[in-house]
């Protein structure tokens, strides 16, 4: 009996886990992707570290030299270019502005598209929005000829006007907006007509809270589209004053100023580390609002 009863309350040892080869694999391929796709940042990083002469001689970098507080300090605040006017900050704020013009601008008019397109009784309302939609088949390479001649008849050329005005018409926005504002219930249209609230009321004081959290999924992917133009701003601009961060950069390798003379590598890779940071913070910090907003269109 007392063999019996210390049998009974001796626990039975927890079974070993076993180990899911499969997860184990598909985190291993995940972080060897997530690796592979760093290490150009990180070459990037640490050959901005090393002198010109070295990076002209030897290629990329991956030891940390002594040159990376003077290859950032000159990027930034050293005034370079052709006029000698011109320096990262210059730049920076000009990617800035380039960026929230282009976000903000293609929400606005995004919005007002798809507000039209579902809640106004328009007959030819789902034409025009596939009219729209088609538009994605027309990037800008195939219409930037004819977008420079409307903006150069308009006297807009080196400005930030006509940097920002002729894109920012968005099919991508009216798109998402247009499935966010179906999603809304036909039962909330009904009372906000019950209380008196106009078109323009129901807009501002409904659809916009309620689309708070697309707005800023889409307001993350249209500053980075406008954080990375480079071919329109090298088109519309001649003013080194305009210059953006990402032309900055080929800006400061293709100048020579003689045929001896070995351009600022060192420099230019401290300006491109300067340019990921603003658009790879905005997409960490507000990832789950990026999630989110694009979630709930499919609701």
């Amino acid at each position: 009996m007392a063999d019996i009863a210390e049998t009974i309350a001796t626990p039975k040892p927890a079974p070993t886990p076993k180990i899911k080869w499969e997860a184990v694999t598909d985190h291993a391929i995940l972080i060897a992707g997530a690796l592979f796709m760093l290490l150009p940042v990180l070459a990037t990083f640490t050959t901005s570290s090393h002198d010109p002469v070295t990076i002209h001689r030897e290629g990329l970098q991956l030891a940390i030299g002594d040159q990376m507080g003077t290859n950032f300090d000159k990027a930034l605040f050293e005034k370079g270019g052709f006029t000698d006017n011109v320096n990262g900050i210059t730049m920076l704020m000009n990617s800035f502005i380039l960026g929230i013009g282009f976000a903000v601008g293609k929400i606005v008019i995004g919005m007002m598209a798809a507000y039209a397109i579902v809640y106004f009784r328009l007959r030819f309302a789902t034409f025009a929005f596939w009219i729209i939609f088609t538009t994605l088949l027309l990037p800008l390479e195939v219409r930037i000829l004819p977008s420079y001649e409307v903006i150069q008849s308009m006297g807009l050329t080196n400005t930030y006007t006509g940097l920002i005005l002729p894109l920012i018409a968005s099919a991508t926005a009216t798109f998402f907006f247009r499935q966010f504002f179906r999603s809304v219930p036909e039962e909330l249209v009904e009372a906000a007509r019950i209380d008196g609230a106009g078109p323009v009321k129901f807009f501002i004081d409904i659809l916009i809270p309620l689309s708070r959290t697309m707005i800023a999924a889409l307001f993350i992917i249209m500053f980075v589209f406008g954080w990375n133009q480079y071919l329109w701003p090298t088109l519309i601009t001649t003013d080194e004053n305009l210059f953006t961060l990402v032309r900055g950069i080929r800006q400061i390798i293709q100048v020579y100023s003689d045929g001896n003379s070995i351009p600022e590598y060192g420099q230019a890779m401290a300006l491109a580390i300067i340019a990921m940071l603003p658009p790879v913070l905005i997409v960490v910090f507000f990832q789950n609002w990026f999630v989110k907003g694009l979630t709930e269109s499919d609701k």
